[in-house]
């Protein structure tokens, strides 16, 4: 099955599941994303029938409890809906593994470009007059897409297996350096996304991180073209990648600054001297705090973000880090 097929499928079965009315073919095809518009013409009104009676035949098959009926005697026309109370699950109980996976199933979910379609088909049918159970509705909302621009163009290239090609910028690097890799998949690893795959031009595995791909990547060539590895695992290849043994880092935080690291931070008090970064503007002491990272250059690029309301006690590493970072910054300036 196609994936502009199943987003159909999908827009379909949302749309008829939050109304109890029926609903006609006609009003299907004007608030249900991926059918053909209706322009009028014979060839349209034919493509769309034929594309209707193979979705109906696709959900019965699944198992989908799709009715014909009229809602009222005056109705002209049967409608169609899904027969709530047969197409729902029972109650489930989930163990805490399985519970953490759906929770990452229904984030990728969201960050998806058919959330905003399957949200609009809801929104249409109401403004048409159809009686949409909101109380029972999907609340479909993308998350991901603002944080992660590079997502969307990702994820569709790993799931068509199209070849993509990006500019991917290190950060030890000034200037970002084009890619073009075979994407296996996209996954979600202490907080961020990765793209996973085997790169071209270093004719090796390697992991992306979505953060540092600057614009919008491109997929090239036809859809199937490479099959990723029966027995890859996408969260080894990135833990084996970025990650690595923990770090204890500790720093000073001027008072009443850094929310977003201290978040994170385990408070030691206040600093004891009166040195560099022992007091704040008005004499009061400054936050000690301890951070624990498995990407320390990374927690460096934050530290630095911050200025001088932040200064890196241990270990020296880090604190190095920061100071070429302001420094490189300074020269720029």
């Amino acid at each position: 099955m196609s994936a502009k097929r199943a987003e159909r499928l999908v827009n379909l079965v949302i749309a008829l599941l939050g109304t109890r009315q029926y609903v006609t073919a006609a009003r299907i095809r004007a608030t249900v994303p991926g059918y053909e518009p209706d322009d009028g013409t014979a060839r349209a009104d034919e493509a769309f029938k034929r594309m209707f009676e193979r979705d109906k035949a696709e959900l019965r098959e699944m198992g989908v409890p799709l009715e014909t009926g009229r809602t009222s005697v005056f109705d002209t026309e049967d409608g169609y809906r899904i027969a709530r109370a047969d197409y729902e699950l029972p109650e489930i109980t989930l163990t805490g593994e399985e519970a953490a996976a759906v929770g990452l199933a229904l984030r990728l979910w969201e960050s998806a470009q058919l959330a905003g379609a399957a949200h609009s088909a809801l929104v249409k049918l109401k403004a048409a007059g159809v009686e949409v159970d909101t109380g029972r509705g999907l609340p479909l909302q993308p998350r991901l897409d603002s944080d992660e621009p590079a997502f969307e163009a990702c994820y569709a290239a790993a799931r068509d297996r199209r070849a993509l090609e990006f500019d991917y910028r290190r950060p030890d690097e000034q200037e970002p350096a084009r890619r073009h890799v075979q994407p296996w998949g996209v996954v979600a690893w202490h907080g961020r996304w990765y793209l996973v795959g085997f790169d071209l031009d270093r004719q090796e595995r390697r992991s992306f991180r979505l953060s540092r791909v600057v614009g919008t990547p491109r997929a090239a060539g036809p859809a199937g073209a490479f099959e990723p590895p029966a027995d890859v695992d996408l969260a080894a290849m990135v833990a084996g990648q970025f990650g690595g043994a923990e770090q204890t880092v500790v720093v000073r935080a001027r008072p009443g600054t850094a929310v977003g690291l201290r978040r994170h931070a385990t408070p030691l008090g206040a600093a004891a001297d009166r040195a560099a970064g022992g007091t704040g503007n008005g004499g009061e002491p400054w936050d000690r705090l301890e951070l624990r990272t498995t990407e320390p250059m990374r927690l460096a690029d934050q530290l630095a973000a911050l200025g001088p309301d932040v200064l890196v006690e241990a270990p020296a590493a880090v604190r190095d880090a920061v100071i070429e970072r302001l420094t490189r910054l300074a020269t720029m300036a």
